[in-house]
């Protein structure tokens, strides 16, 4: 009985794999001198990233030189999709070192003063981007997509805090080791989390649709991410690390944290999730479990923030087309939103501080630095975006109210917190559990 042959697996072409070496080596140096320029000006890295993005995109180098952009970044699936892949290793990584960088320990002595911040932060601008979202133009919500899914994606994107901007600047302004401070880290490490439990929900919506079954299917699917993670946590605990740490070699529990974070994202995306919420999940349960050593995991955090984190960023601005805001309508929707973004956040900051019984200038203050999207809200709009739920003129509004907020977040919180020390009297708190370090992905390589 004859032997089939084996069917022969064509490699990457050569020109396709020149093409993908050029972009790879072109988006990470421009997105680095200008996270560098943007860091040099009191601004956050993330905002030069993504500047990058847009500079070698269709919004400058492509309107400037189209042959040359037509060479660079071909509009051919197969390229595309191989710097794609590539961001999305660096995404999956930078989101699970997000989560180990989260201190429970911390988080669960402030629950008390936060839940009220985090929930009216959260929940105003929810409903105030749901609300947008349902009133839009209709040009503006991609053929096919249903209007509920899109509003939901729209009220998620406005609704989220990111942790890393605001260690950034709580550090810069020396304001961490504050009650202020760890106050203002706390309601945003409670909206992190909300956001991504959020972004899985709607996302697996996108793709199973608006039936009350899958809505509730999927609800299930995140409850039995968040449980098998609190249990995985509790019953492994940290014993992969000790015997990969005696027997694993220099490197053996760098390989566990990298094949766990991997393997936890691989299993939220069979679920029909995002596979960024299996990554952030069991980040947070390999941090709590406090047996990671700064050394062990330094190697991982060098290439992740150092390379990987500004290509994502550097791809996330890359799909922004900055001619889409030309149409004087779309550039109106584009600044309602920024505006309904700020407020939302401000005004529900605000009530749940005082809903706490938080004085006056202390809402204002949590309002200021809970108004820095950044990263999380970059995600929500590239998860968007691949699922077709947002079109490239939503995309990029979502990407300005990102870049937006992030740098106002600094001068907003400045002012408020030095009005807050004219009238309260404060004395300094312990330091965090990270110390002086910032949390992953805010570091002068990312700091977003």
């Amino acid at each position: 009985m004859p032997v089939a042959s084996a069917t022969i697996v064509a490699s990457i072409p050569g020109h396709r794999l020149l093409v993908f070496l050029l972009q790879i080596s072109l988006l990470v140096l421009v997105a680095r001198l200008l996270g560098a320029a943007a860091a040099r000006v009191k601004m956050p890295a993330v905002v030069g990233e993504l500047l990058a993005g847009i500079a070698l995109g269709p919004s400058l180098l492509g309107a400037a030189t189209p042959s040359l952009s037509g060479w660079l970044f071909p509009r051919v699936a197969v390229q595309a999709n191989l710097i794609d892949a590539v961001a999305q290793v660096g995404l999956v990584l930078l989101v699970g070192l997000t989560g180990i960088e989260i201190d429970t320990r911390f988080l669960r002595g402030k629950v008390a003063a936060t839940v009220p911040v985090s929930l009216g932060g959260l929940v105003i601008p929810l409903g105030l981007g749901i609300g947008a979202g349902l009133l839009l133009p209709s040009r503006l919500v991609p053929a096919g997509v249903d209007r509920t899914t899109f509003a939901l994606f729209l009220g998620v994107a406005l609704a989220v805090s990111a942790i890393p901007i605001i260690a950034k600047i709580l550090l810069d302004l020396r304001m961490i080791h504050r009650e202020i401070g760890q106050l203002t880290l706390a309601a945003a490490t409670v909206d992190d989390v909300c956001g991504w439990l959020l972004l899985g929900v709607v996302s697996a919506q996108a793709t199973t649709g608006a039936h009350a079954g899958d809505i509730a299917k999927t609800i299930g699917w995140v409850a039995v991410t968040v449980v098998g993670a609190v249990v995985l946590g509790r019953v492994v605990g940290n014993a992969p690390l000790r015997w990969a740490r005696h027997h694993g070699g220099t490197n053996g529990p760098l390989a566990v944290v990298f094949v766990t974070i991997f393997a936890a994202a691989a299993a939220t995306q069979a679920m029909g999730l995002e596979a960024i919420l299996g990554a952030f999940a069991v980040g947070t349960v390999l941090g709590a479990g406090r047996e990671l050593r700064p050394a062990e995991l330094a190697p991982l955090r060098t290439v992740v923030l150092g390379v990987l984190a500004p290509l994502f960023f550097a791809t996330a601005g890359f799909r922004t087309d900055l001619r889409a805001l030309l149409h004087p309508s779309t550039a109106l929707v584009a600044v309602v939103v920024l505006l309904l973004a700020v407020v939302g956040k401000f005004v529900g900051a605000y009530a749940g501080a005082r809903a706490g019984g938080l004085d006056h200038w202390t809402g204002l203050a949590l309002g200021a630095g809970l108004n820095a999207r950044g990263v999380v809200q970059i995600v929500v709009a590239t998860v968007g975006v691949q699922l077709g739920v947002l079109t490239t003129a939503m995309y990029t509004t979502i990407v300005l109210v990102a870049i937006v907020t992030s740098i106002m977040a600094g001068p907003t919180l400045r002012w408020a917190i030095r009005r807050r020390d004219e009238v309260v009297e404060e004395a300094p708190r312990q330091p965090l559990a990270w110390g002086d370090s910032v949390p992953a992905g805010s570091s002068a390589s990312t700091a977003g």
